[in-house]
């Protein structure tokens, strides 16, 4: 007759392992749930670090799904909205923020600026407050996330508040 050949890990289960197709479902099962604690571990970690920057956020819960987080809770006004969003969308590996919180205190939404290569908030400030100068109101409304007004960086999302 000759040399027949076949694929080793398909048919019957006669030396008591797997197949190929049951180790498959077993990795991918493993690698869904090595997945799902890796985002709760992050969404952990950034409700600790938003705690520890002392925004206020009753009820905060953020739950992320491969690069999209979504945000609830009840923030204590707009600002404070507004800097859990960016704490949490400027993280890497997230890259979209589904905001659901809910606002005690409301007020008027601030602008968002994506900085570029070569901006300064000097320039932001420029650009939108028509003069250099207004740089300290951007820096103060990235409080605490912008710890120095020179370090910041391309891509980077920063509150621009309407001014008084």
């Amino acid at each position: 007759m000759g040399l027949f050949s076949f694929i080793k890990d398909a048919g019957a289960k006669i030396f008591g392992g797997k197949t190929s197709a049951e180790k498959a479902a077993e990795a991918k099962a493993e690698a869904a749930e090595a997945k799902l604690k890796a985002e709760e571990a992050a969404a952990s970690t950034l409700e600790e670090t938003i705690s520890d920057l002392s925004l206020q956020v009753e009820n905060l819960n953020i739950h992320i799904d491969d690069d999209k987080a979504t945000v609830t809770g009840a923030a204590y006004d707009q600002a404070t909205k507004e800097k859990v969003v960016l704490v949490v969308g400027n993280s890497a590996g997230i890259a979209t923020v589904d905001d659901q919180m809910t606002v005690e205190n409301p007020e008027p939404e601030a602008q968002f600026h994506t900085v570029v290569s070569g901006d300064t908030l000097g320039k932001i400030a420029k650009k939108y407050y028509g003069n250099a100068m207004k740089y300290p109101v951007i820096f103060e409304a990235n409080k605490p996330m912008l710890k120095d007004p020179d370090l910041i960086y391309p891509g980077q999302v920063l509150r621009i508040p309407a001014l008084d």
